[in-house]
């Protein structure tokens, strides 16, 4: 099933993209509408280019725009508070190379979780604060995006599927119920495709 692409933030399309390709889409839903704030550096380039990208995709008369973000500007405009990360995440960083995303963060799972407990003793392992590591594929074609979660580490750690799939559903789909370890959305603003390469994300406007 597609999913249509979040009401929230959607004049700002590729920070939905960027977050979803974070985590397979676990924090998708959790953005929202970013902060009015005065940015400079690879943060400012990043956003001119997303406020390209959003004219282009409102316009009556929209033309053919390519369009390629570093992953400097990514991580800085991630950092920059000009995108409200969700409760609990810190320090996000993105490295892209064919396809593949590679997420690290620092997480408060019990921010996270906001108090909402479980016997589950696999769950256990989602408690405290700890280094997180999100590796996923990610691709853009035909305007649809699909993520699909490949692995999870928590201090380096590889967390077991039956775990991930555990903490999905009791604590983010009773919130955010689109989210998935394999996730299925339209991208916005008329992008038909989005290709992540060696460092670099191209978003393609037709």
């Amino acid at each position: 099933m597609i999913n249509s692409a979040p009401s929230f933030a959607i004049r700002k399309p590729l920070q939905i993209l960027l977050v979803s390709l974070l985590c397979g889409a676990a924090l998708l839903p959790a953005l929202s509408q970013p902060r009015q704030r005065a940015l400079s550096g690879p943060a400012a380039s990043m956003q001119a280019k997303l406020d390209a990208i959003d004219r282009n995709g409102e316009s009556s008369s929209p033309r053919p725009m390519t369009t390629t973000f570093s992953e400097n500007e990514v991580n800085a405009y991630l950092n920059s508070g000009a995108v409200k990360i969700p409760a609990g995440v810190h320090n996000l960083h993105l490295v892209g190379d064919e396809d593949v995303v590679v997420g690290t963060a620092r997480a408060d799972f019990d921010e996270i979780k906001a108090g909402r407990g479980s016997m589950n003793p696999l769950l256990a392992l989602f408690s405290g604060t700890h280094d997180i590591r999100v590796t996923a594929h990610a691709v853009g074609r035909g305007g649809t995006g699909v993520v699909d979660v490949d692995s999870v580490e928590i201090d380096g750690t590889a967390v077991p599927r039956m775990a991930i799939e555990l903490f999905v559903d009791h604590y983010l789909k009773p919130k955010y119920p689109d989210v998935g370890t394999h996730s299925t959305f339209r991208l916005p603003d008329r992008i038909d495709s989005a290709t992540v390469g060696a460092h670099t994300l191209t978003v393609t406007q037709k």
